[in-house]
């Protein structure tokens, strides 16, 4: 199994995934700081993956608050927590186990601090089963929505990468269907300017003994037309209350070339990726990263002018009319709407 986030004794044991495919190195890291470091570097990504790792960096948080007094614990735990919440600031789920660490640590209010630590590091734990557990039965929801012989089309990395690890959101629905027998085949996005479809879903999906075939961003409507793809299957780092949906840059594109071809597309995410706060995809937060991530590849060799201007959105919105489905754990909202969603918040 790959494993994306653990803890260990202590410390954050990350898979350093910027140095995929060629290296595989497991960082590790002692202090919320550096835990935090790690996701605006994207040392780790994906949105349920940056969720699970924040919660471990709030239980080292917690560890290392030098305090007996509960008041001043609470005090500058929270001070933690806004350091973690500043990294990433389109992924839900890392607001969503911010929060959930949070409540877990006022609902100690008054207990000795050495509870609170012991108990902060028990959550952060729940919070990794849970991830694996619930992805692995997103997998199986989502599988029974592919065929045999399918060729599925994805973008970016959904897979175990972007969780703690096991299935993965998008790519657990082909692992569980290619346990199923279904013979499934993979065209992967490379995913500009991180190129994570290129990097990491190519190599995970090898490692799974998946068929993938690789093919550039601006590859995906020429293949649709060929009528080389029949699904399309993604992730995704933020919903709304109505099904729009925040993905990796170029997700949206994806999305309107398949309606174009009459395909299926598909969004594969926890639960804990709907924002019921938010009443449509305007209003999701899109975070806009560093220059060089386009002008140089992968931060070393250099492609652009020096000086050219650079827009570098890391995510867009899909509308949610250009979504056949959004797989959860908790069935299938098919189509997205509020009411679909809204059945899946009170299953």
């Amino acid at each position: 199994m790959i494993k994306t986030v653990e803890w260990r004794a202590g410390a954050v044991r990350l898979l350093d995934q910027r140095k995929l495919p060629f290296t595989e190195e497991y960082p590790e890291f002692t202090t919320y700081e550096q835990v935090a470091s790690a996701i605006k570097r994207m040392v780790v990504r994906g949105a349920p993956a940056i969720g699970v790792a924040a919660a471990m960096g709030a239980a080292l948080a917690a560890k290392d608050i030098e305090t007996n007094d509960t008041g001043e614990f609470l005090r500058q735990f929270e001070e933690a927590l806004a350091v973690l919440a500043a990294t990433r600031p389109t992924a839900v789920n890392l607001f969503w186990a911010i929060e959930r660490m949070r409540a877990r640590a006022k609902s100690l209010t008054g207990r000795p601090v050495a509870e609170i630590r012991k108990t902060l590091e028990d959550e952060a734990h729940k919070v990794y089963q849970e991830d694996l557990a619930i992805n692995k039965t997103m997998g199986e929801n989502g599988a029974a929505l592919l065929a045999a012989g399918d060729s599925i089309l994805t973008h970016c990395n959904a897979g175990a990468l972007a969780t703690a690890g096991g299935y993965g959101t998008a790519l657990g629905v082909i692992k569980a269907a290619h346990l199923a027998g279904k013979k499934i085949t993979v065209f992967a996005d490379e995913t500009r300017p991180w190129l994570q479809g290129a990097r990491l879903t190519a190599w995970e999906l090898m490692k799974e003994g998946i068929p993938v075939t690789l093919i550039t961003d601006n590859m995906a409507g020429h293949c649709m037309k060929r009528g080389m793809i029949s699904k399309i299957i993604v992730g995704a780092d933020r919903i709304a209350a109505n099904g729009d949906t925040a993905n990796k840059i170029g997700t949206y594109t994806v999305a309107v070339m398949a309606k174009r071809h009459n395909l299926p597309f598909y969004v594969a995410a926890p639960m804990s990726t709907i924002d019921y706060s938010l009443p449509d995809g305007s209003h999701i937060p899109i975070e806009e990263r560093a220059s060089e991530e386009v002008t140089h590849i992968m931060g070393g060799q250099q492609i652009a002018p020096d000086g050219v201007k650079v827009f570098n959105p890391a995510f867009d919105v899909t509308p949610a009319e250009l979504i056949s489905g959004i797989i959860t754990e908790r069935g299938v909202a098919m189509p997205p709407n509020r009411q679909t969603l809204a059945v899946l918040r009170t299953a």
